[in-house]
């Protein structure tokens, strides 16, 4: 694996339950969840992986970031005696670090498949693009240890199910299978387990064939406006479109439309 540039370089030398693949020719990393049979994530483990998203968020090699997970399941969730050895201060960074793939400003796509419970719920959901199959099922379970999602899931899943099915599913501890959650708006797309892999490389060919400049843009417009007034949300969209019109990119994907040739974006 290629060395890692982050502050918390140390945090990334010897990574605990992951490991990262870094594919320089598609332009491609990947951070692979591997603590087999559950790939269950630990305390320092959730250190370790905003450290990841945002070293390699800071990467000129890497354009799009998949998070996928060795064997039958993406995660069962967290370490659970962790929650009780862990000091006030570190757990009131839970959600923050489990919110790196929504900060950073890199496309990131959840490769979700069986068991996605708990933590593995919420930093999917914090991902950009959740791909599910007919083996996946999502569950925030935290009710039957008498505590509740700590790391943003209960919030985000509100904003994309409603609060009456957000309380379905968080105050009954319910099991959403992936075709459900696909129906439900929860996740990007829903395929057979073993296409679960070419449906990945598709989307992430797809996404790299457009401005990164754009989709930087994009990502934090909608982002930053999710819980904007209407009237605010297009202003700065105005703002935002204004500003990618003076882009090289721009100019270049004109050209190209106009002469019926693909796009050579920089992102610039």
């Amino acid at each position: 694996m290629a060395t890692l540039q982050h502050p918390l370089a140390d945090a990334l030398s010897s990574l605990d339950g992951f490991r990262i693949d870094i594919q320089e020719g598609q332009q491609r990393a990947d951070i692979v969840l591997c603590r087999p049979p559950f790939n269950i994530i630990s305390m320092g483990q959730r250190d370790q992986l905003r450290a990841a998203f945002e070293a390699l968020d800071a990467d000129p090699r890497v354009r799009i970031i998949v998070l996928r997970a060795e064997g039958e399941h993406f995660s069962s969730g967290g370490d659970i005696r962790g929650f009780l050895e862990a000091s006030p201060e570190h757990v009131s960074k839970l959600a923050w670090n489990i919110a790196a793939p929504a900060r950073c400003s890199k496309p990131v796509i959840a490769a979700n498949q069986g068991y996605c419970f708990g933590v593995g719920f919420e930093i999917s959901l914090a991902c950009d693009f959740r791909i599910c199959t007919d083996t996946t099922l999502y569950a925030l379970p935290e009710q039957k240890l008498g505590q509740i999602p700590g790391s943003g899931g209960s919030a985000r899943l509100q904003k994309i199910v409603g609060i009456t099915r957000t309380k379905d599913i968080v105050m009954r501890s319910r099991r959403i299978p992936g075709a459900q959650a696909y129906d439900w708006g929860v996740a990007t797309e829903y395929v057979p387990t073993q296409d679960l892999g070419a449906t990945v490389d598709a989307l992430v060919k797809e996404l790299l064939s457009f401005s990164p400049l754009a989709q930087r843009t994009a990502k934090r417009l909608l982002n930053e406006t999710e819980d904007a007034l209407l009237t605010t949300a297009i202003e700065l969209e105005g703002h935002c479109y204004s500003r990618l019109r003076t882009s090289d990119d721009f100019r270049e994907g004109v050209e190209a439309f106009h002469q019926k040739r693909p796009a050579g974006f920089k992102g610039s």
